[in-house]
């Protein structure tokens, strides 16, 4: 569909980003609580709550995919779903929102991710591009009382993107993190949409103080994890920016610092460059990102 197509275009830097996640035939479904689930499969991680209230959805992956997403959702409950958050724009976690509008499912979404949608829209002529929008936005956080659980959705500023939301579900003690939050691999910060470096730090610190030890994380990419996964991926970006802050200002290149593999060793050795953000590709995000 050419909304599909000129979304992608326009939030993802590049082709690989398209494809960050290899397509598979079968999802994979994982029983985080009694009642939630994360769903695996060709782009973002799906968040879903089930219970007598209904469906509670977090965000849902490519267009392409989202056939068979509503399939596996349909045979543990034949509901639609009701609500659906977009924790940012990007078309990985968003590209199935037309599809899910047309069977009545309510979309919300911080406000900022409502806008770059609609900046997408403008240049398509796709007469159902606008089906893909949130109907409901918010400032900074919003509570839905749902499923036996208060579910706290919170803005997180200048992270990933200037929009980012993560979603706790605070009686089951599960937080989806969207893309603030990569887990075993260096995440991609897309700076052009208002991310940065220190903001993403800063996301991540403040999930650290919501939640405790016996959390379950469902990322936006990777595999669930704890909050000790968290920290280190906090402690690891703050390290890397400090490291290459301090190159810069002592008058190295970008050149000379994308060759010094010393700076990402410790982490290109636990496999963090094995995804579609290298070690190479991490230091550009963070070298942009301190001098601009």
């Amino acid at each position: 569909m050419n909304f599909l197509k000129t979304t992608l275009v326009l939030l993802f830097v590049t082709s690989a980003l398209i494809a960050q996640e290899k397509a598979s035939d079968a999802q994979n479904l994982v029983k985080v609580s009694d009642h939630i689930y994360m769903l695996q499969d060709k782009g973002g991680n799906i968040g879903l709550s089930f219970g007598d209230d209904g469906i509670f959805m977090i965000d849902d992956q490519f267009d392409e995919n989202i056939e068979k997403t509503q399939a596996t959702i349909a045979a543990i409950d034949k509901q639609s779903v009701q609500f659906l958050v977009n924790t940012h724009h990007h078309g990985d976690h968003t590209g199935g929102n037309v599809a899910m509008a047309q069977t009545g499912t309510v979309i919300f979404s911080q406000e900022n991710v409502r806008k770059r949608l609609e900046a997408a829209i403008a240049e398509s002529e796709d007469v159902d591009s606008k089906k893909s929008l949130p109907m409901i936005t918010f400032n900074e956080d919003m509570t839905f009382y749902y499923n036996n659980d208060q579910i706290f959705v919170f803005h997180v500023h200048n992270a990933h993107t200037d929009g980012d939301a993560m979603v706790y579900f605070m009686d089951s003690n599960v937080i989806h993190t969207g893309d603030v939050f990569f887990n075993g691999r260096y995440p991609f910060i897309d700076l052009k949409s208002g991310g940065s470096i220190l903001g993403y730090a800063e996301a991540l610190s403040r999930l650290l103080i919501l939640t405790n030890d016996e959390t379950k994380v469902i990322p936006g990419h990777g595999d669930l994890a704890t909050t000790k996964d968290v920290m280190f991926t906090r402690d690891m970006l703050l390290d890397l920016h400090q490291q290459v802050s301090a190159l810069q200002k002592a008058g190295k290149t970008e050149e000379e610092i994308l060759n010094m593999a010393s700076i990402t060793k410790k982490y290109d050795d636990l496999g963090f460059g094995t995804g579609f953000i290298s070690a190479k590709r991490m230091l550009q995000t963070v070298y942009a990102d301190v001098t601009k």
